[in-house]
């Protein structure tokens, strides 16, 4: 099994640079020591960003961090929302009136 190789956003901004100016991405890739298409699809993760400095996060995925707090103000809000259900239900029923003695 290889080793899955792992590259610097900066390297993939120049390696898409280099392969605009020499107009081929192929070769590009070749000389840079790269999979064939994988130029192509740096690119096209530029295009989609719009600015270099969004296109690549890093390790990670944003969206876990998102997805994460997320849960955790899911879970807060399910919490008050019981709460507040329970403090219903007891300011909520009549009062228990005083029998004579």
């Amino acid at each position: 099994m290889t080793k899955r190789r792992t590259y610097t956003k900066e390297f993939k901004i120049e390696a898409v640079e280099l392969a605009d100016k020499i107009d081929n991405s192929a070769q590009a890739e070749r000389d840079l020591g790269i999979p064939h298409g994988q130029i192509y699809k740096w690119r096209k993760k530029l295009n989609e960003e719009g600015e270099p400095e969004k296109a690549f996060p890093g390790k990670g995925n944003v969206r876990d961090a998102e997805m994460k707090a997320m849960k955790r103000r899911l879970d807060r809000v399910e919490e008050e929302n019981a709460i507040l259900k329970k403090a219903i239900g007891i300011f909520s029923t009549a009062p228990i009136e005083q029998r004579p003695r």
